[in-house]
């Protein structure tokens, strides 16, 4: 052999080695690390946004740092994730677009999401019976590799925090008070209560509410002026709106006389801004509904 090929020959030999030795120092510190992030992908939520609660599910998306302190770089051609409340899953979903990443590079991806209401609301009852107001969230990742890196096709990652439980802001009506009644137009003020569990106050912004009595809109308002939801309490809120009688036949005669059998529906959206900037719900879109019947606004303003 020629004197190139022995030194290139020693200083592959030389490379192994290290990379050897650098592989067993690594797994050392990773089998005394938590989730072993020395030989794996590291893992931090960056943020945690929603984008729209409804009756039955909340949409959201979650900023995702992915680092890589690996000597080598890897690609992923899916990404398998699961969010656990507690001990409790309550989400899970795939990522199918690709993640590739150099040696010691870093990305943000974002990772849409959908958790159900009902199922959330069940997590929360357990967490309740415990009387705790933080509990642990952990986000579980997958990545399926194209190439096995360091003799291994997956990589799986858990990323927890310990964080205050949060709680969605809950909207009931008190009531819708038939103000002055006109030929051409009638005032008319929706009362609604908004109850917030959490440990931190909610600024409500770009409020925008309809009012529906019987199968009709018979009115519409829009607040852009931010509302203070203070914390752990219910805050009284008034929506003035005004109607117009004479576009509507029937409606305001069914509102006046035939509560029991008219039922009316409220639909409110507007954009929640945590004033301490919590990651959960800053500038998170709320999408609610209440339904029920002008009977049941009437008892309810009696019980007061």
């Amino acid at each position: 052999m020629k004197k190139g090929g022995w030194i290139a020959l020693g200083l592959l030999l030389i490379g192994c080695i290290g990379a050897y030795i650098w592989y067993q120092r690594a797994k050392d510190r990773a089998d005394k690390e938590p989730y072993g992030t020395t030989l794996t992908p590291r893992l931090e939520v960056g943020s945690f946004n929603i984008t729209d609660i409804s009756d039955e599910r909340i949409k959201m998306t979650m900023k995702l740092l992915i680092d890589n302190p690996l000597p080598v770089g890897f690609k992923a051609k899916r990404m398998d994730y699961a969010f656990y409340i507690d001990t409790a899953l309550v989400m899970q979903d795939t990522y199918r677009k690709t993640v590739e990443l150099e040696a010691g590079d870093s990305t943000f991806i974002q990772l849409p999401a959908e958790l159900f209401v009902k199922k959330l609301g069940r997590v929360l009852k357990e967490l309740d019976k415990k009387d705790v107001d933080s509990t642990n969230y952990r986000l579980r990742t997958t990545f399926e590799l194209d190439v096995p890196v360091l003799g291994q096709r997956t990589f799986t990652v858990n990323t927890e925090k310990k964080l205050p439980t949060v709680y969605l802001p809950k909207i009931t009506v008190e009531h819708i008070d038939l103000g002055k009644f006109g030929l051409k137009e009638m005032d008319l003020a929706a009362k609604v209560n908004v109850s917030n569990r959490n440990v931190f106050p909610l600024n409500f912004t770009d409020t925008h509410y309809t009012v529906s009595i019987d199968g009709k809109v018979i009115s519409e308002g829009d607040q852009p002026e931010p509302i203070l939801i203070k914390k752990q309490a219910v805050t009284p809120v008034v929506f003035p709106v005004t109607m117009k009688p004479n576009k509507l036949p029937g409606v305001a005669w069914k509102a006046l006389f035939e509560k029991k059998s008219t039922p009316y529906v409220i639909d409110f959206r507007c954009k929640l801004v945590d004033k301490d900037g919590n990651n959960a719900f800053q500038h998170s879109q709320l999408v609610t509904q209440v339904k029920g019947t002008l009977e049941d606004l009437k008892d309810l303003k009696k019980d007061k």
